[in-house]
């Protein structure tokens, strides 16, 4: 007689399993159309009679070594977001002329992708046309277009002709005159022009913000000097800049509002 019930209740967990996919199946196909449910029933029938009885135990370890990886790849994104957040705050610390404006990158347009970005500060922050935008690795751009609540910074790296910026070459304690105006997407160089051919320049002169024609104050590193030539009337240099900034990767900003 024991031997009978022992045989029912195992005879009972099959059979009930059966039922329950009779009723998913009958559930699915008041919602779904046929091919849909075909394939709803195959996955179903695998998780009721494949997964329990002999991929339980590998399943879980493949579940808990995928959510670690996860887990670890979310921790190492936070770190890095925490890590440049800080990097901006300690940069403000030496802006002593200026009121900085912390901003966030909203979006990007992936057509021109080095030509501008969009930050989450606008008029209502104070941030006005013109005004500088930089990182930790210095000047990225300055802010082209103003909303209430978001602005567009045109980059540095920008292929728009009539965006221009003026930079100081420092050679021997000497400072250089040129004019940001065009950006390598292969080298990955800033291109500054309109440089006397008899100037002295070097590999390797630091390349600053000059100060002059309009809000961006002197002194904002930009990168070193990493190729010179001819113009091809050689009538002037051209100078080709090795930035620190990865423009591929920028989250964070930092704009400089002149104080009042």
């Amino acid at each position: 007689m024991k031997k009978k019930k022992e045989y029912n209740n195992k005879l009972f967990i099959p059979i009930g399993i059966v039922v329950i996919v009779v009723l998913l199946a009958i559930s699915l196909l008041l919602e779904r159309d046929n091919q849909t449910l075909l394939k709803d029933i195959g996955v179903t029938l695998e998780k009721a009679f494949v997964y329990p009885f002999f991929n339980t135990h590998r399943e879980k370890e493949r579940d808990q070594s995928k959510s670690y990886l996860i887990q670890k790849n979310v921790n190492s994104a936070l770190e890095k977001e925490i890590s440049e957040l800080k990097d901006e705050l300690e940069l403000n610390k030496t802006l002593t002329e200026y009121t900085p404006i912390n901003a966030t990158i909203l979006n990007r347009n992936k057509s021109y992708w080095f030509n501008t970005i969009t930050i989450d500060k606008g008029k209502n922050a104070g941030i006005k046309k013109d005004m500088a935008v930089i990182t930790k690795n210095g000047l990225i751009g300055k802010i082209s277009k103003v909303s209430n609540t978001s602005s567009e910074v045109k980059l540095i790296t920008s292929d728009d002709v009539n965006f221009k910026v003026s930079v100081a070459i420092r050679t021997n304690n000497d400072d250089n005159y040129a004019i940001l105006n065009g950006y390598s997407k292969k080298t990955g160089l800033i291109k500054a022009s309109g440089i006397d051919k008899t100037t002295q320049i070097n590999k390797g002169d630091t390349v600053l913000t000059s100060g002059l024609g309009g809000m961006i104050p002197a002194g904002i590193y930009i990168g070193t000097v990493e190729k010179i030539e001819s113009d091809k009337y050689n009538l002037s240099k051209n100078v080709y800049i090795k930035t620190y900034q990865d423009f591929n990767d920028i989250h964070y900003i930092t704009v400089l509002k002149v104080k009042a």
